[in-house]
């Protein structure tokens, strides 16, 4: 099992679900994430599974169950789609990926944007933003502007989606809209849980990944309803 940490993260973020499994895992560091340097040019979601694919060719593994949080699920819908080969069953936690809906303020913000900009000026992002090298804030912005949902149909592999019935993140209708694209997906909404489900609900996420990934999973449509 391969788990694919969120933005920010880094190889502990999944530890202590690798740690109660009981499976062999392997957990990547994404480039410019803990030990591992990001490069001085921008990346793309494609050059981060590349770099999944290089881990995996080194470590000799040919396929392997793919755990991917936030932007970790972004990067795995793209090895799911693009090497199906080298995935066997996929997981996806609160994960990015999906086109957000945008609201009209939304949308005022990139005009009033575009506008100062011609000036001298611009809005400013957030402050993690800002807080990101000119290099990092171009692959962040290579990153969330990709849109994957042309992706989702191409994804053979079976799919458990865990989602947070409190994500304000990444809201519920993107995890539907997983569930609906993604051919052999089930989809578990675990409550009490916001965007790091796995963790706020860390007992309910290790029972049902465990009957997940020991081939043990509940029906589709009645999983689609789970509230656990």
């Amino acid at each position: 099992m391969i788990f694919l940490h969120g933005w920010g993260g880094d190889v502990r973020s999944f530890l202590f679900v690798a740690k109660n499994l009981g499976v062999s895992s392997t957990l990547v560091d994404f480039y410019g994430f803990g030990k591992t340097p990001h490069p001085d040019y921008p990346l793309t979601v494609k050059d981060y599974a590349e770099g999944v694919i290089e881990t995996m060719d080194a470590a000799g593994i040919a396929k392997a169950d793919i755990v991917g949080h936030s932007f970790g699920g972004r990067v795995a819908i793209y090895l799911a789609a693009y090497y199906p080969e080298r995935v066997n069953k996929l997981v996806l936690v609160d994960s990015a990926g999906v086109k957000p809906r945008r609201g009209i303020k939304y949308y005022f913000r990139i005009t009033l944007h575009k506008i100062l900009k011609k000036f001298g000026g611009g809005l400013k992002g957030s402050d993690d933003y800002r807080a990101l090298s000119p290099v990092m804030q171009a692959t962040f912005r290579n990153v969330v502007n990709y849109d994957e949902t042309p992706l989702l149909g191409k994804i053979s592999a079976e799919t458990a989606i865990f989602w947070g019935e409190n994500d304000t993140d990444t809201p519920i209708y993107m995890a539907k809209k997983l569930n609906k694209k993604i051919p052999d997906s089930f989809l578990f909404v675990l409550t009490n849980a916001g965007h790091f489900s796995y963790l706020d609900n860390s007992g309910s996420f290790l029972k049902i990944l465990s009957a997940f990934i020991y081939g043990n999973a509940v029906d589709n449509n009645n999983a689609a309803h789970d509230d656990t």
